[in-house]
C-alpha cells in the first residue's frame, strides 16, 4: 500500500508524539504533582517543555521539574479531565504601550 502524503491525505496523521519532556511540578502531601495551567480561553491543560533551558526562561530557574514522556503525561493528566498539552508554551504578554490621551468631552 502506498503512503499517502499529507497534501493528499484528505485527514492527515496525527502528528508524532513529543517525546520527553520536562513537565514543571509543585510539592504535595504525596511528593511531587504535576502543575497545570489555563489556556488564553481558560481550559485546564498540561505543561511539558522540550529543554530546561526553555523551562526556566519560562518559570524561572527556581522551578522543580520531572521529566516524563509526553503519553505518560497525557495518562496522568485525564483522569483530571484534563485533554490538552501544550509544549514550550511562552507566558508573557506584550509590552504596555503608551496610553492614549483621554478624550475630551462633547460640550453642548
Amino acid at each position: 500500500m502506498a503512503e499517502l502524503r499529507y497534501g493528499e491525505d484528505p485527514e492527515p496523521s496525527d502528528p508524532v508524539p513529543a517525546g520527553p519532556l520536562y513537565v514543571p511540578v509543585r510539592p504535595g502531601p504525596s511528593g511531587c504533582a504535576a502543575r497545570l495551567f489555563r489556556t488564553p480561553l481558560g481550559d485546564r491543560t498540561a505543561v511539558g517543555f522540550t529543554s530546561v533551558r526553555r523551562l526556566s526562561a519560562t518559570l524561572g530557574p527556581g522551578q522543580p521539574w520531572i521529566r516524563l514522556a509526553e503519553p505518560a503525561l497525557r495518562a496522568l493528566t485525564a483522569p483530571l479531565g484534563v485533554t490538552t498539552l501544550t509544549v514550550d508554551p511562552q507566558f508573557t504578554a506584550p509590552a504596555p504601550g503608551p496610553t492614549p490621551a483621554p478624550v475630551p468631552a462633547f460640550a453642548a
